[in-house]
Order: C-alpha cells, then structure tokens, then sequence
C-alpha cells in the first residue's frame, strides 16, 4: 500500500517510512481537493484527521480519531493490514526517498561513534540526510516491534 498522510499527522508519516512504506506527507495548507487529487493520481490511501475528508476519499481514505502517535499506528492497523515490518530503514524519513548505502566518504563526514558502529550505513539521494543504526534506530525498531506485535 502507498499512503498519503494529511498534514496533521507528520509523525504517523515518518513512523510509515521507518517501517519501508511509500507515504506521501500532504504540503501545509494543501487543500481538501488537492489531497483528494493527488490520492487518486498516485493511487494512495488517504490517513487524515478530518472525518469528512476521509468520507469524501470513500474506501480510500482512513480517518484516526486520536492525537496520540502509538493510538493512530493502531488505528490504522484496525482500518488496513499494516505490516509495521515491511522493509525498516529503507527510506529517508523526511522525504520518503528509497536509501542508498553510504559511500566511504559519506561514512567519514558522520561522527566518529557513528562512523565506528557496525552500520549499515545509509544516505539520501535527495536530501544528503545519513543515517545510521544509532540509538535513535533502536527505539525506533522496537516501537515497530510493538507495532508489529512481537514478543
């Protein structure tokens, strides 16, 4: 599935990539036509908080009633099959575009305890974001294991 999170839930969207899912995140102040729009167009399911919205996306659209992160992870597990562990840490969090493995100089611009870790070792095409197997990644892939139902 490719989602399209409204602009209210901006952390639901980043939790989405973590776990390797295609999620769009809606511009600021992208009208109610424009996100039904560019669902159909890139054929995503829509994730809002505006229950009319997601009426008017009929069996497209999800809408989540709660403002709590973990809540709408579940919410939207309720609503569709989310596979919390389809490919985590695949893609970038902010802008959604597939990772590539680091190269050696990227590697070498990281800080030091970083750059000693056992990687992997990823990077942005787009945004020259790198990323690396941190603490950070470790809380996150245990909230996706909670997700996901694991032991």
């Amino acid at each position: 599935m490719r989602w399209l999170c409204d602009e209210m839930l901006v952390r639901l969207a980043r939790l989405l990539r973590a776990a390797g899912h295609d999620t769009a995140l809606a511009s600021g102040g992208a009208g109610d036509a424009a996100l039904l729009r560019q669902m159909r167009e890139e054929d995503r399911i829509l994730v809002t908080r505006d229950r009319d919205l997601a009426a008017s996306a009929g069996g497209q659209g999800v809408w989540l009633a709660d403002d709590d992160l973990d809540a709408q992870a579940a919410e939207l597990s309720a609503a569709r099959a989310v596979d919390w562990r389809l490919a985590p840490f695949t893609r970038c969090l902010m802008d959604n575009t597939p990772l590539r493995p680091a190269t050696a100089d990227e590697i070498a611009a990281m800080p030091p305890t970083a750059a000693a870790g056992p990687g992997p070792f990823n990077a942005c095409p787009a945004c020259r974001r790198l990323f690396w197997p941190g603490s950070h990644v470790k809380r996150l892939a245990a909230r996706l294991d909670r997700l996901a139902g694991a032991p």
